[in-house]
């Protein structure tokens, strides 16, 4: 069985420190950029160079590679190029309020057209109620007064030499004419009226109608001559209100004259306050308290109209703007309309209109998370709404009862490249689910968790090291601290031949052996103090595997670390307890008799294994019968069950051990409790490989510590996770002294020799196995079995 045997320098790959011609990381020169990420790279600046449509990015990867840092430097890289951005502002429109216009300016333009036109307003409430009541408008008011006056003394006189023949007489009294009835050339009084019969009074109607008919055109003048008057002053007044605001508003027009949309604006503006001067008037006094404050409130609202909401104000932005919103639900992301509450009524009006982060955005690059854009309602339909539509159309997504007056504002044309960053299981998801997913992120940046350890690669871990030294204060790294790091660099990524991309891991390193060479007031960090830091991290996180260990102990978990059994053996499974992963053994029996149900996973039956689990149980039911039942039926009942085991069970790495247990309980041959198996299997017996090799070796190492060793421990591991191992030198030097082993094997027939001392068995030519093999005995009880299940039908 020694050529099993896994040697020793094949349990963990050493860091070469020749490689590093440096003592310190204070002779290093740092590294600011990505390692190992090169794919990755060159797939966003690709994404990111390509301005057409569709050409988004989703970057997919695991945390701790880099993905968010550098696609936010990367695109503020790509952001100094993207100098057109413009500044956003929303403005009441004078045709369609309910629509309010948006106006696209310049950068730095949109707050100079805000703070003019609040300075035109102001200007003008002080200035059209001068103008008005000056005294050269005031003396021209007058002469409009006195042509009318004269007008209506000529007309007054021409009447009333109609009105002489009946007997009557007109008078122009406070804008009205009055008829009197004349007696004795006299108007007749109050008196002599009450006095006259209704003979009398009949006649004077009569004769009064006959006044009104032959004076009509008459009158008609006159009442012509009172609309003259109002339109004459409203004229005057007018224009004199025009002058007044052209000379405060084409300077405004000067300096924005470049913008076509803003100088139409400017002058619907004009023509707005030409047709509501009125409201620019000095407010006369008034007693009503309510009415003056109800007004006031009144001109509040009207005055708003020419307020500009400066939506987006890019003039402090050099380049384009890269933004990462951090909480991108709907109204952060896509803009919102405000409302506010007047007497329980809820109103909103354009100055209320909120941007959000594709709004910032705009003209640059929008950076979210894709679990946060897919958890939160609506925003995932409204972000692909815009990207196909081009354009960005702020609608608020619930409607409340209260609402008086709703917005739809016009919408803002959209420039954009969204960096989506999430992981590979949503990318999938979305890739599989949404076709518009594909038509909108065409470009794919996928990170890697791992890279080649190369020296190069090395080296670059010495001066990413370095570069954290500097940019965070920490202590200078001697050379082999340095070795350790790039060790613990290929435990992580669990392969001697890689390094990981997760440098979140290592900078948790860096900080925490700083901290202890400074609590020990060491010059700089050693390999003592990184293999501490590690350590204390164990010790931090593993209160579950020590107390796991405590119930091995006690037997109050069973686990038989020596001696043989037959249908009974340890397996190992990978707990994850967080920031921890741990190996734990797990005893696993297999119980064979008569019948022809096949092979019965316990776990499976009640609900407590993985789909992974129960195919590996349903290799086991292949490899038997393609091994023992190919000229015959096979007759088989097996049951077999993690022991002690209350959670659910997933993956197929225990297929090959629940394999062993079987052979061993049809062979009735022992197993060798001291060695733990893993590895999966296929039909044909091959060996695969598995997963949390260290994890899971490393645990049944301690658990055999605890115990007490007797020589004879070791674990069973597939041939192909032999690059896998990292193992810590406790475990090294365990199997260096020779009281813990290693195996890896290609074959079923490899590991059962192992654990059972005696061979597997190869068919001979007339088709049987050799005597005194596994599969001898095997063949032989299945047979028995056949035999009795006749006899009992």
């Amino acid at each position: 069985m020694d050529n099993y045997k896994i040697s020793i320098n094949q349990l963990k790959k050493e860091c070469d420190l020749s490689l590093f011609d440096f003592n310190t990381t204070e002779e290093v020169e740092d590294w600011e950029g990505l390692i190992g990420q090169e794919r990755a790279m060159e797939a966003l600046k690709f994404g990111l160079s390509i301005n057409r449509k569709g050409y988004n990015i989703y970057v997919s990867g695991l945390t701790g590679t880099g993905r968010n840092s550098y696609s936010y430097s990367l695109a503020k890289e790509f952001s100094k190029d993207k100098g057109k951005c413009k500044d956003w502002c929303y403005v009441y429109n004078f045709i369609k309020p309910e629509s309010p216009k948006s106006v696209g300016l310049e950068k730095g333009q949109g707050i100079i057209l805000k703070k003019e036109l609040e300075k035109l307003i102001t200007s003008l409430q002080n200035e059209i109620p001068k103008v008005l009541s000056s005294k050269t408008h005031e003396e021209k008011i007058d002469d409009i007064y006195k042509e009318y006056e004269f007008i209506i003394e000529k007309t007054v006189d021409e009447l009333n030499k109609t009105a002489i023949e009946y007997n009557f007489e007109f008078e122009y009294i406070d804008g009205g004419l009055v008829t009197y009835p004349l007696v004795d050339g006299k108007p007749m009084s109050k008196q002599q009226l009450e006095k006259l019969d209704s003979e009398s009074i009949k006649l004077l109607k009569e004769e009064s109608s006959k006044l009104q008919s032959d004076t009509f055109d008459t009158i008609k003048k006159l009442k012509n001559e009172e609309n003259n008057l109002s339109n004459k002053i409203e004229k005057l007044n007018k224009e004199i209100v025009k002058q007044t605001i052209e000379f405060n508003i084409n300077p405004i027009k000067s300096i924005l004259s470049s913008n076509e949309e803003v100088i139409r604006y400017l002058d619907e503006v004009k023509t707005d306050i030409i047709e509501n001067y009125e409201k620019f008037k000095e407010e006369e006094s008034e007693d009503n308290q309510l009415k003056l404050l109800q007004k006031k409130v009144d001109d509040k609202d009207f005055f708003t109209r020419y307020e500009v909401n400066l939506f987006i104000d890019n003039s402090n932005l050099n380049g384009g703007p890269v933004i990462k919103e951090i909480n991108p639900n709907y109204y952060n992301l896509l803009g919102k309309i405000e409302y506010i509450n007047q007497l329980g009524v809820l109103k909103t009006d354009h100055t209320r209109i909120k941007p959000g982060a594709i709004h910032e955005a705009n003209g640059g690059y929008l950076i979210v998370q894709a679990k946060d854009i897919l958890k939160s309602p609506y925003v995932w339909e409204g972000l692909k709404r815009c990207l196909m539509s081009d354009e960005i159309r702020i609608e608020n997504v619930s409607k409340e009862s209260l609402i008086s007056e709703s917005l739809r504002p016009e919408a803002i044309p959209l420039d954009i490249k969204i960096i989506i960053i999430g992981d590979y299981y949503l990318y999938q998801l979305l890739y599989t689910n949404d076709d518009d997913f594909k038509k909108l992120f065409r470009i794919r940046a996928d990170f890697d968790v791992e890279m080649k350890r190369t020296e190069e690669n090395m080296m670059l871990i010495a001066k990413f090291v370095s570069h954290h030294c500097k940019k965070d204060d920490l202590l200078p790294f001697d050379k082999k601290s340095i070795g350790k790091i790039v060790e613990y660099s290929s435990k992580l990524a669990e392969d001697q031949r890689k390094l990981t991309c997760r440098f979140n891991y290592i900078v948790e390193l860096l900080y925490e052996a700083d901290a202890l060479g400074r609590s020990e007031k060491s010059s700089i960090v050693t390999e003592y103090h990184i293999e501490k830091a590690l350590q204390h991290k164990m010790y931090r996180n593993n209160k579950y595997e020590t107390k796991l260990h405590e119930l091995f102990e006690d037997e109050t978990l069973l686990l038989q670390t020596n001696g043989y059994e037959i249908g009974q053996i340890n397996g190992l499974a990978v707990m994850d307890s967080g920031q921890y992963s741990f190996g734990r053994p797990n005893k696993i029996t297999v119980s064979t008799f008569v019948g022809e149900d096949g092979i019965i996973s316990i776990e499976r039956e009640v609900d407590q294994s993985g789909s992974s689990y129960d195919k590996g149980v349903l290799i086991l039911n292949g490899y038997i019968g393609d091994k023992f039942a190919k000229d015959r039926p096979l007759s088989l009942s097996a049951s077999i069950t993690f022991e002690q085991s209350y959670d659910i069970i997933d993956g197929d790495s225990a297929s090959s051990t629940e394999l062993y247990a079987l052979l061993s309980s049809l062979s009735e041959i022992p197993i060798n409790q001291a060695i733990a198996v893993t590895g999966s299997i296929n039909q044909k017996g091959k060996i695969q490989p598995i997963g949390g090799a260290n994890e899971k070796i490393e645990g049944y190492f301690k658990v055999c510590k605890a115990k007490g060793f007797n020589g004879d421990e070791g674990v069973i591991i597939p041939y192909q996770n032999v690059n896998n191992l990292m193992l810590s030198q406790e475990v090294i030097e365990a199997v260096k002294n020779g009281v813990f082993t290693i195996y890896s094997i290609k074959n079923v027939d490899e590991g059962i020799e192992i654990l059972t001392g005696m061979s597997a068995g190869k068919l001979n030519e007339e088709g049987n196995y050799p005597k005194d093999t596994i599969y001898y005995f095997v063949e032989k009880k299945l047979d028995s079995f056949a035999q009795y299940n006749k006899e009992y039908e």
